[in-house]
């Protein structure tokens, strides 16, 4: 169970030695991937064995789709053959073979990591445009799905900076469908497209005529904000980091000396870690830090 299931070995070497900034795919073939989610997905909305996190798109309020707050495998039926896309959620957390692919991959990149599904009907489409914060591997397991990509607006966004929707502006999608896409990738069964953060996608099976279901393995970068994270809150250990300072001393001109107090013990404190035994310590955490789960 590694990244070898979603991409040919060159892929693989691709993404650990380079991490592309721009999209590429690949060939991957059929693996057992492929043969979970096309036996699976399909049978678990007409059976009600979904994970809580699912999404039938255009939005809908959650009453379409369940019953007495419970998921209604009939309604979800319905919505689907209706054109509806379904999104199954954090498989990772329900189906065994993904909670071990999710976590060979975080063994290997040291990126936590998470896998959601998306079920489309031939002729249709789910999402909008959009960009996510997040490296994408999206493995097309059945049909067809185009991918109209445009270039980033934001360098490098995060999930608590640039994130798509925190920042949204009503004319980003007249300005792309005007230019046009930058980039157009008919994905077929098979097919692996690696989808780096920051890039805009409009996916749609809108030129299928066979239903499509694509998995979206999402890969969350470390970044060197991560490290000053994990570097800083090791202050935590030292009294002067957790002593109070006091509600008037949180304005005017004693504010900004108490900051400057604690810049200076907080430089004092990073030059006196020892780089070599966090390094390790860290580098153990990424294999296990599983971040946010959302």
């Amino acid at each position: 169970m590694s990244l070898s299931l979603l991409l040919p070995p060159d892929g693989v070497a691709d993404l650990l030695a380079d991490w592309p900034d721009a999209p590429r795919v690949y060939e991957r073939g059929t693996t057992e991937i492929d043969h979970v989610a096309a036996g699976q997905l399909d049978e678990w909305i007409d059976t009600g064995c979904v994970p809580a996190a699912v999404r039938a798109g255009p939005a809908l309020n959650p009453g379409a789709f369940k019953t007495n707050g419970r998921l209604d495998p009939a309604k979800l039926r319905r919505l689907y053959i209706a054109g509806y896309t379904i999104r199954l959620g954090n498989l990772q957390r329900v189906i065994p073979t993904f909670t071990r692919v999710c976590q060979a991959v975080q063994k290997e990149t040291r990126y936590s990591n998470y896998v959601h599904a998306f079920l489309t009907p031939a002729g249709e489409q789910g999402l909008l445009h959009h960009w996510d914060q997040q490296m994408a591997v999206i493995v097309q397991v059945a049909g067809a799905k185009t991918w109209q990509l445009w270039k980033p607006v934001y360098d490098a966004p995060m999930r608590e900076y640039q994130e798509s929707w925190r920042i949204w502006q009503d004319h980003f999608i007249p300005m792309w469908e005007s230019a046009g896409p930058d980039l157009t990738i008919d994905l077929a069964a098979g097919q692996t497209l690696v989808l780096p953060r920051g890039w805009v996608h409009n996916p749609h099976a809108r030129d299928s005529t066979a239903d499509s279901i694509h998995l979206t393995f999402a890969i969350r970068e470390r970044t060197p904000f991560w490290a000053a994270e994990q570097l800083v809150a090791r202050a935590i250990e030292r009294p002067e980091f957790r002593r109070i300072i006091l509600p008037r001393e949180l304005e005017g001109p004693t504010f900004a000396d108490r900051l400057g107090e604690t810049r200076e013990a907080l430089i004092g404190f990073l030059n006196g870690l020892d780089l070599a035994e966090v390094a390790g310590r860290l580098s153990e955490t990424a294999v296990t830090d599983l971040e946010y789960t959302t």
